[in-house]
């Protein structure tokens, strides 16, 4: 009898953005600057939305993350001002996006700790698993000073569940040998669970409006409120 789910259990992956650092409020933060100086335009409310409108289009052409961000902020005054947008006021909004990819990407609390608790077990594989343009990733990960922790780092355009598969195919296993740990129901744990995989649901205070699905709960997930709690939780205790 399995008294302990994860025992077998030989790669944990670890989403990035919100799961180890926060992320998501410097987006808000650039956006609600953004909606201000757009707001000979429209309402706050009205920016924002035709933005979500502008990004969701965007997708998938130019992928996520700060970048794709910024084009989707220049693409979109263009359209809401009608072309009126002066040239100063486009490079601020191109400053605005530039800003984001230096954010501080200072780890959550507790996360570290859970971090160097699972390496020092050995019993698992570790691995950054997010999704994003590499470069602004990566250098996230060295900001934060969390990179020792990890076997592997994997940066890629969106997680489909072919992602999934071939990140199982890296390290040689099977999918239901894979743990994902994740703020993103959407991302990070409905396509892993769909596929027979194991999860852990750590949500941030912030969920970015793409990222919000309909949640359900499965065998094979488990819910926590603080990612401190993960190597009890991996120690089926």
């Amino acid at each position: 009898m399995i008294t302990n789910p994860y025992q077998y259990i030989k790669v944990i992956a670890f989403d990035a953005d919100d799961t180890l650092w926060d992320c998501q409020s410097h987006f808000e933060a650039v956006e609600k600057e953004y909606c201000d100086l757009l707001a000979d335009y429209g309402t706050s409310e009205e920016i924002s939305a035709a933005l979500f409108q502008t990004e969701t289009r965007n997708m998938p052409e130019l992928g996520y993350g700060s970048k794709a961000f910024t084009l989707s902020l220049i693409e979109n005054a263009v359209k809401v001002s009608q072309g009126h947008i002066t040239a100063d006021t486009l490079l601020h909004i191109e400053m605005l996006g530039r800003r984001l990819l230096n954010i501080p990407a200072t780890p959550l609390p507790g996360v570290e700790e859970a971090l160097k608790a699972i390496r020092s077990t050995g019993h698992q594989k570790m691995v950054v698993f997010t999704k994003g343009e590499i470069l602004d990733q990566e250098n996230k990960l060295l900001r934060s000073g969390l990179w020792s922790y990890f076997d592997r780092v994997e940066v890629v355009a969106d997680k489909t569940p072919r992602q999934y598969r071939e990140l199982c195919a890296t390290f040689g296993i099977g999918i239901d040998e894979l743990l994902m740990v994740g703020n993103s129901f959407k991302s990070d744990i409905e396509p892993v669970l769909r596929l027979g995989g194991f999860a852990v649901h750590v949500p941030f205070r912030l969920t970015w409006a793409h990222e919000v699905v309909e949640e359900f709960d499965h065998h094979r997930l488990a819910r926590i409120s603080h990612i401190s709690q993960l190597p009890q939780l991996l120690q089926g205790k």
